[in-house]
């Protein structure tokens, strides 16, 4: 039991410290280059950006507020400690915005796109791999690609799209240009730190607790599994049944902390997946 509390504790420690780089990079993207210049980036964090720039109000009230209805669906599809620590960095970037007093770095256009994306979408990435977003758009789409034939990367794309319409319609053409190289850097940057946005984890979990856990990925996560018969090799042979399921990254995290709460002495072997097909992955809607 102390083992697993000090493993809990590292990894508690490990998720802060990649929530706090997430904002403070995200912080400086927007301040160094995004905000001076009036640019915009795609996501609920372009949305705000847009509107600020139409209407004049203060973009960290806008992160807040515009983020709020995907803080509420994280917690309904993925869980309470996600939403928890979703609103927890948002806030943290709207204060970061207010009391970091970065400065401009450049006023050539192509530079602050490229890096204003770059280290935007850095600090998204870092709070993802922290367990949590500080742009609702991942969890928008999550939800829609578990009830369309859609892949999360197509529904961002689709959005991002319309957000770039309307600066184009709203602002000029030129703005909307810019907010795609914008974009195109963020999305690389995203993918460079998480692997793929999309990406799924394949997770097999040895367990003398394998009935529990197999309950809660179904019941509570709304994931189909696998179960392999199997027998123990070491020191004494015995029947097991292994559990294999696959998860997204966001809700990786949340399988983790369960199966430590059942079983800390669980044996869990995850691997990364590139593509998928099928199952009860995507097209499972929740209650």
């Amino acid at each position: 039991m102390q083992k697993a509390n000090k493993t809990d504790g590292k990894r508690m420690a490990r998720e802060i410290l990649f929530m706090c780089m997430g904002v403070i990079s995200a912080c400086f993207g927007l301040k160094s280059f995004l905000l001076p210049e009036h640019f915009i980036d795609g996501g609920v964090t372009g949305i705000s950006l847009l509107v600020s720039t139409l209407t004049g109000w203060n973009l960290s009230y806008l992160i807040i507020v515009i983020n709020i209805p995907f803080i509420i669906l994280g917690y309904k599809q993925i869980g309470r400690v996600f939403a928890l620590k979703t609103a927890i960095a948002i806030t943290a970037l709207s204060l970061a915005l207010v009391f970091i007093p970065f400065q401009p770095i450049t006023h050539e256009k192509v530079l602050v796109a490229f890096f204003g994306g770059f280290f935007l979408g850095g600090g998204i990435g870092l709070a993802m791999r922290g367990g949590c977003v500080i742009d609702g758009t991942e969890v928008l789409a999550l939800y829609i690609s578990r009830k369309s034939q859609l892949t999360v990367g197509n529904i961002i794309f689709m959005l991002n799209i319309i957000i770039f319409l309307f600066a184009a319609y709203f602002i000029n053409i030129d703005t909307a240009l810019y907010a795609i190289l914008t974009y195109l850097s963020a999305t690389n940057t995203i993918d460079f730190i998480v692997n793929r946005l999309e990406a799924y984890t394949g997770v097999t979990i040895i367990s003398e607790e394998n009935e529990t856990i197999k309950l809660f990925i179904i019941n509570d996560m709304k994931r189909g599994v696998t179960i392999y018969k199997g027998e123990g090799g070491y020191l004494q042979k015995k029947d097991i049944d292994i559990i294999y399921t696959v998860v997204t990254k966001l809700e990786l995290s949340k399988l983790q902390d369960r199966i430590n709460e059942i079983d800390p002495n669980a044996f869990v072997v995850q691997q990364q997946i590139a593509d998928l097909k099928g199952g009860v992955v995507k097209r499972q809607a929740f209650h």
